[in-house]
């Protein structure tokens, strides 16, 4: 089966078996998610959720994304020189189970 689901402001397309990475959700490594908010199973469009279906995913790990390097620059102005980071907290869940 497939499905999309909105998750932290966002959709994403799954199946089961597939591994997302969603934005930090508050569940240690291990635990089991749910998620209510499906927008489309199969060919079922919801208006704008379906209704008795879930998804349900396991927490693989919470970690943090690749450091992000900004950079900003202004010609013939050396004194604006400046180097920003920026590592995006996510959370790593692979899909057992599509309900619906």
């Amino acid at each position: 089966m497939n499905a999309v689901i909105k998750v932290g402001g966002k959709q994403y397309y799954v199946t089961e078996g597939s591994e997302i990475y969603v934005e930090k959700l508050n569940a240690a490594s291990g635990d089991v998610v749910k998620f209510d908010q499906v927008l489309m199973l199969d060919s079922k469009v919801g208006n704008p959720y379906l209704t008795n279906a879930t998804v349900e995913g396991e927490v693989i790990k919470n970690g943090k994304q690749k450091k992000i390097r900004v950079f900003k620059y202004k010609s013939k102005d050396r004194s604006n020189r400046k180097t920003q980071g920026h590592r995006q907290p996510y959370t790593k869940i692979k899909i057992t189970k599509i309900n619906g």
